[in-house]
């Protein structure tokens, strides 16, 4: 992992000097005041102002962050709609990075939806209108002869880099040029949550075209004014990305996000063995799913295995989510352990669906239940396909049919199909079974499947809720109910933070699996920041996944837990658990302001 060089070429030296970043750099004058990975704005000292020229440039008065903060709070409270404080935030961002990230920090919880979903939607949407100054790197099509040229233009050391080619952003289909605010928004949290510095991170836009007409007629729009590239020239263009990415950064992390289903998982398949690399669609949507299945099935005192599992939509994230469920349960048959609920023990015998898989998970499509019997199904969701099925389920596309056939204990939703459960549904669930997990993971908001007030009303109260967009507390029968965002910022800061301190080589299913537990272990087990003993009874109205205060402690904990993981597959050196640990506090990056040496001093 790079020490991180800051944002410019000529900022090239940086050192600690008790406890505080020392960083030494030739920018002088305005250039300074305008890079934003070394911008203090009025924290500039008194002594940095003249050593570099910023006499004049600024306000007399020098401030502390908290200072600026408040300046920064008092601004952002005046701001009248989310897309509109989104794009503050990017502003913010685009000026002074460490302010941002401080800001953001202080009021994450308040934040995340406006950085990332659901209001990232609708920055992608826009992206064209609100696009302000260069952020992340755009390689386009038609330069594809250019990558490595492309590629060196990034004059500094990147450890992370998201990627996407904005065919299928969310649920709002093909985005473009516009999906690049999803690269940018995940990064922000890799740095705000998971401590990697924002100058060894790079988002990356694939401007293979767009089958948006909207976006094509429009004159505004940034993008490749073209029919998306696909077929073998598609594939060629993304082997030939890969390759010049190795050449100029050999040990980076890339995460692969928001491709259409079509691609996502093939790309996964051909690259994961290539490079450490991910596909958080697929992979970190599984883990933050695991995790809160885990811990809803705590509460019940269950092995995981003894419960039949309904994910609707088998696309790639659906799929991710029944792969890892599935080699989860395998692990626990054979003896493995898997960190929080209590998972032992394998289910034998037919299950309520009459197959003959050793697991009880099932995915349905708008086709009906996936089983070996269909024709019609991709490459990537044949390996996730029932064995058999009930003959009377065979071609059922009625949910609530397959929810009584099956009486599910969990329900979890990626169908990008709002209303698609309703009263019917979650109640014939809530009489299977006495604390249903029901997940409706969709995205924007607007894409939900149900939403939490009604979830709980249909159930009675008793149905265990996470969504995939931020709701707000439920008041029902007497009890506030805190709704967990099973948001994948719960899973990739750490895994990412985890895979670059151990210096793995792959990320493997067991590093995933190993983050989903230790995500699922701190759902009902507070750290010291928390409300509450640790270790004290599970209390499932405090929401199935951590508070989001206690985020940071979480990503550490996930950090060292891939790690172990990754030493245990062999992909990474033997470290020590305190090893681990260490590592993870020496490249841990908080939003504090550097000092600032020039250059030849």
């Amino acid at each position: 992992m790079t020490s991180g060089a800051g944002q410019a070429a000529s900022t090239d030296e940086q050192a600690v000097d008790g406890g505080r970043r020392v960083v030494t750099t030739s920018l002088h004058g305005e250039v300074l005041i305008n890079e934003p990975s070394l911008s203090k704005g009025t924290a500039f000292t008194v002594e940095e102002r003249q050593a570099f020229r910023l006499d004049g440039l600024l306000p007399p008065r020098v401030e502390t962050i908290d200072e600026q903060l408040k300046r920064i709070e008092q601004k952002y409270s005046r701001l009248h709609d989310d897309l509109e404080r989104h794009i503050f935030l990017r502003a913010l961002q685009d000026t002074n990075e460490v302010l941002f990230y401080a800001f953001l920090n202080t009021h994450l919880t308040e934040l995340m939806p406006i950085v990332y979903t659901p209001t990232v939607g609708a920055a992608c949407q826009q992206f064209s209108q609100i696009y302000r100054r260069p952020h992340g790197l755009f390689l386009s099509y038609p330069d594809r002869h250019r990558l490595d040229e492309l590629l060196a233009s990034v004059e500094r050391d990147i450890d992370v880099v998201v990627v996407t080619d904005g065919q299928r952003i969310l649920g709002l289909g093909d985005q473009g040029l516009g999906g690049m605010g999803i690269p940018i928004g995940k990064l922000s949290l890799y740095s705000a949550v998971g401590g990697i510095d924002p100058a060894t991170t790079l988002p990356i836009l694939l401007d293979v075209g767009t089958d948006n007409q909207d976006l094509l007629n429009d004159p505004l729009y940034l993008g490749w004014h073209n029919q998306r590239v696909t077929g073998d020239d598609y594939d060629q263009f993304i082997e030939e990305f890969v390759a010049a990415l190795q050449r100029r950064f050999p040990d980076v992390l890339l995460q692969w996000e928001d491709f259409a289903s079509v691609n996502a998982a093939p790309l996964l398949d051909r690259y994961r063995d290539r490079l450490l690399s991910f596909n958080d669609d697929i992979q970190g949507t599984a883990a933050v799913a695991l995790a809160a299945i885990l811990a809803g099935l705590s509460v019940s005192d269950t092995a995981i295995s003894d419960h039949p599992i309904l994910i609707v939509g088998a696309g790639s994230a659906g799929t991710g989510i029944a792969g890892m469920l599935v080699e989860t349960i395998t692990r626990t048959a054979s003896g493995h352990d898997v960190v929080g609920a209590d998972v032992g023990g394998a289910h034998s015998g037919a299950d309520s669906g009459g197959a003959d898989g050793g697991h009880q998970v099932y995915l349905t499509d708008r086709h009906g239940i996936l089983h070996a019997g269909r024709t019609d199904l991709e490459d990537y969701q044949q390996p996730y396909a029932r064995p058999s099925i009930a003959p009377t389920l065979d071609g059922e596309t009625d949910l609530l049919t397959i929810v009584q056939a099956l009486r599910p204990s969990a329900l979890i939703g990626v169908s990008g199909q709002p209303g698609l459960f309703t009263e019917e549904v979650i109640g014939a669930l809530a009489d299977s079974v006495d604390r249903p997990v029901v997940m409706p993971l969709s995205n924007p908001t607007s894409r939900a499947e149900a939403t939490p007030a009604d979830i709980l009303a249909w159930s009675q109260g008793r149905a265990l809720v996470a969504t995939g967009s931020p709701f707000d507390n439920v008041e029902i029968d007497g009890r506030s109910v805190e709704i967990s965002q099973a948001n994948n910022v719960y899973v990739f800061p750490g895994l990412g933070l985890g895979a670059l301190i151990s210096q793995a080589t792959r990320v493997t299913d067991s590093m995933l699996t190993a983050a989903a537990a230790a995500v699922a272990e701190a759902s009902f087990n507070p750290t010291e920041s928390s409300d509450g003993p640790a270790g004290s009874e599970p209390d499932p109205d405090t929401g199935l996944l951590p508070d989001l205060a206690d985020i940071h402690t979480v990503s550490r904990k996930i950090a060292v837990a891939v790690g172990q993981a990754a030493i245990a597959d062999g992909v990474a050196p033997a470290r020590s658990v305190e090893d681990l640990e260490a590592l993870v506090d020496a490249h841990w990056w908080s939003p504090v302001y550097p000092t600032l040496k020039p250059a030849g001093d």
